[in-house]
């Protein structure tokens, strides 16, 4: 499994998180791993790391996509597919220390397979804003 594989199943489960806030997480991550027959250990790690790290530092990473929507937007307009993929992205870039163009690339190509039309351009702006901060 590579890293855009990887990314690929945290971003699915982030995404139905958004969808179902049910608790515990850790639960709801190792039901995850299980039902999609996650093996590759980097994977479970990456998950886990990604998903409790966004848990973690959620009102920051909300901040950030706030700050950067257009005067007229409120987070609740953003798409859970959008959302998903931003708050992936950000937790990337502010804390992983993960070059930004990898993940804007990557984040990018999430929102071509899974968004709506307007999608990319959309997560491709709000990220360029926050790494020119």
């Amino acid at each position: 499994m590579n890293r855009t594989e990887i990314r690929e199943q945290a971003f699915k489960l982030i995404y139905s998180l958004e969808i179902q806030k049910k608790e515990p997480l850790e639960e709801q991550i190792e039901l995850y791993i299980q039902a999609n027959q996650v093996t590759n250990k980097n994977a479970i790690e990456y998950i886990q790391d990604a998903v409790l790290g966004i848990e973690k530092n959620k009102e920051e990473i909300v901040k950030k996509i706030e700050k950067n929507l257009k005067s007229d937007w409120k987070i609740e307009r953003i798409s859970k597919i959008d959302l998903a993929i931003l708050k992936l992205a950000i937790y990337e870039i502010k804390y992983k220390e993960i070059p930004f163009k990898v993940v804007i690339n990557e984040a990018v190509e999430l929102a071509k397979k899974y968004g709506e039309e307007t999608s990319k351009n959309f997560v491709n702006g709000i990220l360029a804003s926050i790494v020119k901060e």
